[in-house]
């Protein structure tokens, strides 16, 4: 109420002190600096009401610019000028950031399709270094809570999916990827032992840890397409990045590979595979994909966040753009990115730092030896680390854990 009564209404405002600064403002002609007070206060707002679990707060809130006071006619200068301020708000960017923290309270379906990932879409709010600090606190907090969100909602759905019990309701599945996401969980973990991504990409840092750049820029090729099956997708990322690559920080070929040279060109490879303009669609990314490379080019996408994880926010940016580029599109015209989108969202949130998933095979001594990796030979269970405790969430009261290779 105090909100409205201060930045909506402005009369019979609590703080006189608080009205006397924002005509202060008001008086000054200074959008910008009432932009972002009026940005300042909202996500006070926010990540006290969050902090304090009053969700509802939250959407009255984002609501609240849709009074019908701020059209009406006023012969005031002051308020004329005030409700200009506010309708700019409401048509800018600042104010579609806002709405993305009361989306996650809406029901399920009922946003556009692009709401599915806003835990992404909110990551260029809290790395843009201009936006309030409140936003960025704000945004960060959300987005790690609706990747937890996703990740506790894909573990009970492979639960439920694959548990004995009986159950007369079909468990949710948090993917749109209907029932081919657990036979994509299963491929994704398939790869265990010596050769898993995250095995490869510690042999491939220990390898080139004294390298030069160039010869650097020359095994990162290799190690992208490396055990990759398919040939087509090999040829147009050999082609394609090393044209990239070779052409890329030249004046630092001769020296001896960096940290710093390495998140640097993990960056813009992530740039090459996604958006190189942060903006459209890159073309080496509508190329792979429309020769249905989704999943190869997602793995791509993780082994370089393997091996420099400080790249992953930079990944997860560039992610949001994609998002915003095509969510003005209908969700049937655009089936081949929203597939990228979920099998992306799957893989990052079973690699995630807290939450391991293992493979058992069932009935194996009845199985015959084959080199053909087959799903349904096997169920899945994942352990949830924290504070160095493992807890293991058997996903079916039948199986007995075993150790993981």
């Amino acid at each position: 109420m105090e909100f409205k009564r201060l930045f909506i209404y402005h009369v019979d405002s609590i703080s006189a002190e608080a009205m006397q600064s924002l005509y202060e403002i008001v008086f000054s002609n200074n959008e910008e600096e009432f932009r972002n007070t009026l940005k300042r206060c909202c996500y006070i707002l926010v990540n006290n009401w969050d902090a304090a679990r009053h969700y509802k707060p939250i959407q009255d809130l984002v609501h609240v610019f849709t009074d019908p006071s701020t059209h009406r006619y006023t012969a005031s200068p002051t308020l004329k000028r005030l409700r200009l301020w506010l309708n700019n708000f409401v048509s800018s960017q600042g104010y579609q950031e806002l709405r993305l923290f009361a989306s996650r309270y809406e029901e399920q379906g009922r946003g556009p399709w692009s709401s599915r990932y806003t835990s992404y879409l909110l990551v260029p709010q809290y790395v843009n270094l201009k936006n309030p600090i409140e936003q960025r606190e704000a945004a960060r907090a959300l987005s790690r809570q609706l990747k937890d969100r996703f990740k506790f909602d894909l573990a009970m759905y492979i639960a439920r999916s694959q548990s004995t019990a009986t159950s007369e309701r079909k468990p949710k599945n948090p993917t749109a990827l209907g029932d081919e996401a657990l036979r994509l969980i299963k491929t994704i973990v398939a790869r265990r032992g010596p050769f898993s991504y995250a095995n490869l990409a510690n042999i491939f840092v220990n390898q080139t840890k004294h390298l030069s750049y160039k010869n650097f820029k020359h095994s990162l090729k290799k190690y992208l397409i490396f055990s990759v099956e398919n040939p087509e997708f090999v040829e147009t990322l050999q082609a394609k990045l090393a044209e990239k690559l070779d052409a890329l920080y030249v004046e630092h070929d001769h020296e001896t590979v960096t940290h710093a040279l390495i998140l640097r060109t993990c960056n813009r490879v992530i740039e090459y595979l996604t958006t190189e303009n942060q903006k459209d669609p890159s073309q080496l990314f509508v190329l792979l994909l429309s020769k249905g490379n989704a999943l190869t080019l997602v793995i791509a996408l993780l082994k370089i966040i393997l091996v420099c994880k400080h790249a992953r926010t930079h990944l997860e940016a560039r992610i949001a753009e994609l998002v915003t580029y095509y969510q003005n599109y209908p969700e049937d015209e655009c089936n081949w990115i929203v597939n990228f989108l979920e099998i992306f969202n799957v893989t990052f949130a079973i690699y995630a730092e807290n939450v391991q998933y293992n493979l058992i095979k069932m009935d194996a001594e009845q199985s015959q030896p084959t080199h053909l990796f087959d799903p349904d030979e096997y169920r899945i269970f994942s352990q949830l680390r924290s504070n160095r405790v493992v807890t293991e969430v058997l996903l079916d009261s039948e199986i007995n854990p075993i150790a993981s290779d």
